[in-house]
């Protein structure tokens, strides 16, 4: 019986296929996660994978319903498999907000499901590092998030010569948008939609035919070369001339730079947006996010009026990006001692070395059944022991060193402080 298309089983190295993922690895590139954003005071939180099929229509409309995992469940309520992290944040911030003081840091590592169509660098699940600002306006809180995504990057060996951040705002397509409009007939009462259709546009100017991009702007009233003029102006807004200057403060300035290709084609996008590519283009977006000031109040129907600002790094792009550059480390499944039972007569009390030994810290292992010494010996080799441990009586361990060769014989309560 085969996985299900998209998704992954994830296997302990060395792997015995090509065809899976390391588990080593994940495990890796959580702990840094974890690592960084505790590093800048987030905290962390989550929330349940399965979630009220209207959180994302009342965020992203129905039209989200057919990349979506949603069923009835047996309670006939209409749920689905949470396909991005953000709606579920500001729920729970909605519910609790005044239980926690502003600024608010929190950063999740989500297991996420969309039924999209498979390609590079995109799967039907995925993990994502996700980490916002709550409660906060000023450009500082938005410096503060990009210098956390850029950190993330460098605590896996990434540098400027291999990932740059670009700095967008929806703020000054706004703007544009808005010039662009007028002395034309007034849009109502479709503006909204014409105007999510217009940054939908631009959110796929790189990926789109040039006559079919030309085409929907020119129905839309704009044309591509005045779009193509005011993006390569790259005049920073004052909130993006303030977060360059804020990151340069912080010996960041060669990492980010203006670029308003980006928009970011989620609709709840309300300010800075920005995205996190690999220096050569060759993989998708690293990560991606921006400020989303009027999410929790539409979440909360108006209850909860909370500005935010957040983003999301998913693994497989990132994966792909650090074997590329030669990142990983080795992950190799060695131990610190073997436990050698050489006289079965002594088990009981090799039981007792190894479990004191695993509570001083060590990584241990041994035969969990009777066997020749040179076939537990050939298994500490295996396993790449540091040591081997063997009881000579009820009171004294012989610690060998397989590569030196060394020994010592030590007391049995004295073999852990020896070790270290």
């Amino acid at each position: 019986m085969e996985r299900l298309p998209g998704f992954r089983d994830f296997y302990p190295e060395p792997l015995p296929h090509t065809d899976v993922w390391s588990a080593d690895a994940r495990q890796y590139i959580f702990e840094k996660w974890r690592s960084v954003a505790r590093r800048f005071h987030f905290r962390e939180y989550d929330g349940p994978p399965l979630e009220p099929l209207e959180l994302f229509t009342t965020k992203s409309g129905d039209e989200i319903v057919g990349q979506l995992y949603n069923f009835t469940d047996k309670g006939n309520r209409s749920v689905a498999l949470r396909p991005e992290m953000t709606p579920t944040l500001a729920r729970m911030a909605a519910a609790h907000e005044r239980n926690y003081k502003k600024p608010v840091k929190w950063f999740a590592i989500p297991q996420l499901f969309r039924y999209e169509r498979q390609q590079k660098g995109r799967l039907r699940e995925h993990f994502q590092f996700n980490a916002d600002i709550l409660g906060e306006t000023d450009p500082a809180a938005d410096a503060e998030l990009i210098a956390l995504l850029i950190d993330t990057l460098r605590a896996f060996g990434l540098t400027e010569r291999d990932f740059v951040i670009r700095l967008s705002s929806r703020n000054a397509w706004q703007d544009f948008y808005t010039k662009g409009r007028r002395g034309q007939s007034p849009a109502a009462p479709n503006g909204g939609k014409e105007e999510y259709e217009f940054f939908q546009v631009i959110d796929k100017l790189d990926r789109a035919p040039e006559s079919e991009t030309a085409r929907k702007l020119s129905a839309l009233g704009f044309s591509l070369p005045d779009v193509r003029r005011f993006i390569a102006s790259g005049a920073p807004t004052p909130e993006l001339d303030a977060i360059l200057r804020n990151l340069a403060a912080r010996g960041m300035k060669d990492f980010a730079r203006v670029d308003y290709r980006v928009i970011r084609g989620l609709a709840y996008y309300t300010g800075v947006v920005f995205e996190a590519f690999d220096a050569t283009g060759e993989f998708r977006a690293i990560a991606g996010g921006g400020r989303y000031d009027n999410l929790i109040k539409l979440i909360s129907g108006g209850r909860v009026d909370l500005p935010a600002l957040g983003f999301g790094m998913g693994d497989v792009v990132l994966l792909e990006l650090l074997k590329a550059r030669k990142l990983l480390p080795s992950f190799d499944a060695r131990v610190d001692v073997f436990v050698v039972i050489q006289d079965e007569e002594l088990r009981l009390q090799s039981l007792k070395l190894a479990e004191d030994l695993r509570c001083a810290g060590f990584v241990v292992d041994y035969p969990l059944t009777p066997s020749k010494p040179d076939k537990q010996y050939k298994r500490a080799r295996e396993l790449k022991a540091s040591f081997t441990a063997r009881l000579e009586s009820d009171e004294y361990v012989r610690i060998t060193n397989p590569e030196s060769r060394k020994e010592i014989v030590v007391g049995v309560g004295d073999a852990a402080n020896h070790l270290n």
